[in-house]
């Protein structure tokens, strides 16, 4: 059995710092763990993360067939958790690298999404970035099974709602440059 499943891991209940047990305060209009030995209330923040929108040409996107939980054997777009001492845009490509193969850098940001998990017994803010890759082999690696592009328009199902509207957003912002490089080649 995953000890996930077993543990509510939504309240936690000891002080990270001293490891004292805590007592349920309400400040702000919210139930919050306070540490009478600490004097410090200890404030839940949703966990940041990033994912990458990698495009190949013929308007298809780069997708990872996760190996673990949550959503284990479901395509979803590369990425994961920022680590602490990490730039948003280094976390993106680290990413990309760690569960494709492939180096790349960040071109532009495709904008910000918000989930909850039940998973994590969070929410989390997932940062997305339009990557350009230059150099490495398509290869399933760290947290993925397997690693394909699809037709943009023809995505299997996404797990993560998150995703989802990173992707949409991504689309929106690709209509006017392929509607560019489609005038371009008719005038050129």
């Amino acid at each position: 059995m995953n000890c996930r499943s077993s543990i509510n891991l939504r309240e936690k209940r000891f002080c990270p710092y001293c490891g004292r047990r805590g007592e349920d305060i309400y400040r702000q209009g919210r139930k919050r763990l306070y540490c009478g030995y600490c004097k410090e209330i200890l404030y839940e923040n949703p966990l940041p993360a990033v994912a990458a929108l990698v495009e190949e040409e013929d308007n298809k996107l780069l997708m990872v067939k996760r190996s673990v939980e949550p959503a284990q054997g479901k395509w979803a777009l590369p990425g994961g958790f920022i680590e602490t001492d990490e730039e948003l845009e280094e976390a993106a490509s680290r990413e990309l690298k760690e569960e494709t193969g492939l180096k790349g850098r960040v071109k532009e940001l495709v904008g910000v999404s918000y989930q909850l998990s039940q998973f994590w017994g969070k929410s989390i803010i997932v940062i997305g970035y339009w990557i350009e890759t230059f150099d490495g082999v398509l290869k399933p690696g760290d947290d993925a099974s397997d690693v394909k592009y699809f037709d943009i328009n023809d995505l299997p199902p996404i797990p993560f709602s998150s995703h989802e509207r990173l992707i949409e957003e991504f689309k929106r912002m690709k209509r006017p440059s392929r509607q560019n490089e489609k005038l371009q080649k008719k005038l050129g």
